[in-house]
């Protein structure tokens, strides 16, 4: 036995103890989530099909963003070559046995100018793709925008600082659900909407990189962080709640379908038991998740947004706010950990503010550059109820969770075993709880280009070996557990004897 397979093997016995180290729950299986909830995977158009400018696809913010050198150095040019090499990427995903499959469509690909007509090749890719995933018995979950606006309509009208871009993006939606609607049933407009406009136009971590100083991650030369921020989420808002009245009214009753939102989401704690720490948490709560489900729900954002960024933060008109409340079939998470709120007031006391400073909190709980998120389950699930006692427990899809780890041939990734073990066990908890979560997407199906780190670090369930021209997938360990646990097995047996060790892991 070599030591590569002896590691393996204590690691998994470790794992397997059911000592509740590592998570909520001691032992679970599929068959104790309910039938009609959906497990998964996903991944979006820029991080893994390559091809940029093939096939009649243009560019796209995240193109221009990741050739100025914002993600490493790195850019999605190739990627995982997912748009040449996803009829076998399908069928890794049927062996591994996802029952849905969550991606993004890059616009840029289906319409190329932004608006207009329909590039053939690109519709013909994302039918074949659909296709396939049904013919695997894998629900498609599509995203309309993972961060990826096409460069022509930020060149023309600086995209979604514009009331322009709430146009386009509808009249995009619709091609989609014309197109695509009599397959999939699952539609998110945004991904991040939350982070999208904080990184993309405060502090330009994110596509397309606007900040002013002294506020960004950057030397910005463009843009100006005290209040685009609110204004491109403002516009995200009317873009969203426009796509939903258009589906509901147009394709409702035929398509049978669903259409929601997705925001990026962490748990908050008081660092302190304090009043003033306490009143913080509840703020950072406010303006990460009440920014833009507060409007969805009740028809205008929380008051302490109001209060703390006056001015600078748009209203809705009367007629805004009826469109906006209650425009959300579902609400997608993205969650990875929880973070420890202090309060800071000293932010409020200048008058060049940006919004992380109208928050008036700073925070602790990871660790950058990310090396692992610390498991944190019980964080899900306070999150989950903090949803479903606030906001009148929406269903909820968890679309993104997962656990980042330096990005190597090592397929023996034991903490991305013991965060899945543990967070899924949360959703459980949070089920018998009374949270309306309908389904689970573990981030991400192969190791991905992503948004800062580039090719350094990853997410995946498969390796993708990129000094290697065919771009082989390899299996890391959590695949192996997580299609084991798909498979019906109780986690507290998921061990040696039941796991398909292939040769990769050994070699």
């Amino acid at each position: 036995m070599s030591n590569v397979f002896r590691l393996l093997v204590l690691s998994l016995l470790v794992i397997g103890k059911g000592d509740g180290v590592y998570g909520l729950v001691d032992e679970y299986r599929r068959d104790d989530f309910p039938a009609e909830f959906v497990f998964g995977s996903g991944t979006s158009a820029y991080q893994v099909e390559g091809a940029a400018l093939e096939d009649g696809r243009s560019y796209s913010i995240w193109d221009t963003y990741a050739h100025s050198g914002f993600c490493s150095g790195a850019n999605g040019d190739i990627a995982c070559d997912g748009y040449h090499k996803y009829k076998e990427d399908i069928e890794l995903m049927a062996e591994t046995g996802l029952e849905a499959y969550r991606f993004s469509i890059s616009w840029s690909r289906l319409i190329p100018n932004g608006r207009g007509s329909v590039n053939v090749k690109g519709l013909q890719f994302y039918n074949d793709f659909i296709n396939r995933l049904i013919a695997q018995g894998i629900e498609p979950h599509v995203t309309l925008n993972h961060i990826d606006l096409p460069q022509i309509l930020e060149d023309e009208y600086g995209g979604w600082l514009s009331r322009k871009s709430v146009e386009d993006f509808v009249a995009y939606a619709e091609v989609c659900f014309r197109e695509f609607g009599d397959r999939v049933l699952h539609w998110t407009t945004f991904n991040e909407a939350n982070l999208y406009a904080l990184g993309g136009y405060d502090t330009a971590s994110s596509p397309p990189g606007r900040c002013s100083s002294p506020f960004g991650y950057i030397n910005c030369t463009i843009g100006d962080s005290t209040y685009e921020p609110y204004l491109v989420g403002h516009h995200f808002l009317l873009a969203h709640a426009s796509t939903v009245r258009l589906y509901h009214e147009k394709y409702k009753a035929m398509q049978h379908g669903f259409v929601g939102l997705n925001l990026l989401l962490f748990w908050f704690e008081p660092y302190t038991n304090t009043t003033e720490d306490v009143k913080a948490t509840q703020r950072a709560n406010d303006f990460y998740l009440g920014w833009f489900l507060n409007p969805l729900v009740n028809g205008d954002y929380p008051e302490i947004m109001k209060k703390n960024a006056g001015k600078r933060l748009p209203s809705f008109t009367k007629i805004e706010s009826e469109k906006v409340k209650g425009s959300f079939d579902f609400l997608g998470i993205n969650h990875y950990t929880t973070l420890y709120v202090k309060d800071n007031p000293k932010s409020l006391e200048t008058d060049n503010r940006d919004a992380y400073a109208d928050m008036a909190f700073t925070y602790t709980g990871i660790e950058f550059p990310i090396a692992e998120f610390p498991l944190k389950p019980m964080g899900l699930v306070k999150l989950l109820s903090y949803l479903k006692e606030e906001y009148g427990n929406p269903p909820i899809y968890i679309h993104e969770n997962g656990q980042v780890h330096a990005r190597n041939a090592t397929l023996i990734d034991t903490p991305r075993v013991a965060y899945l073990q543990a967070y899924i066990g949360a959703v459980l908890v949070a089920l018998r709880n009374g949270s309306n979560t309908k389904g689970y997407f573990q981030w991400s199906f192969f190791d991905l280009l992503e948004m800062v780190g580039g090719y350094g670090y990853g997410y995946g369930l498969y390796y993708v070996d990129l000094d290697d021209k065919e771009l082989t997938r390899y299996p890391k360990l959590s695949a192996h557990w997580y299609a084991n646990f798909l498979k019906g097995n109780n986690i507290s047996d998921i061990v040696i004897s039941n796991l398909k060790v292939k040769g990769s892991f050994s070699s």
